[in-house]
């Protein structure tokens, strides 16, 4: 594999710009599960091995099943996620792959029922901030921890 810029040592204040996103998120009403259930998604979708990676340990430092881990690029036909974590899992990949479709009216609008504006607008925002993630260590061929 080759070798390329690493944004964090070329312009560290670009990363730290970015951490504050991350921080933001963290503090967010999202669950930890949640959290990480977003990331590996969109993880998943971007071909992000570096993000998959420390996400799916991360996951299972807090509990996540290897099975949940193991099927989660297979939700939708899997019983093993609550009809919440489906909804929030179909919001990730509707934003992560934005130039299909977009986040649609029918998703918007259950996602504003069952989660209110301001955790729908946390979500969004979780979403986007992995997808920068992902596309910062995709474009520059992150290492693997």
């Amino acid at each position: 594999m080759e070798t390329r810029i690493q944004i964090d040592q070329v312009v560290p204040e670009a990363i730290r710009s970015m951490l504050t996103l991350e921080r933001f998120v963290q503090s967010s009403s999202l669950s930890k599960v949640q959290m990480e259930l977003i990331k590996i998604r969109a993880s998943q979708l971007n071909k992000c091995a570096y993000c998959i990676n420390m996400h799916t340990r991360d996951a299972l430092k807090i509990g996540i099943s290897q099975e949940r881990i193991f099927l989660l690029n297979a939700w939708e036909e899997s019983d093993l996620f609550t009809p919440e974590e489906q909804l929030l899992l179909k919001i990730t990949e509707e934003v992560t792959l934005i130039s299909e479709s977009g986040l649609s009216s029918e998703t918007y609008e259950r996602a504003l029922e069952v989660f209110g504006e301001k955790m729908l607008a946390e979500l969004i925002m979780a979403v986007i901030t992995i997808n920068s993630w992902n596309r910062i260590a995709v474009s520059t061929l992150k290492p693997l921890d």
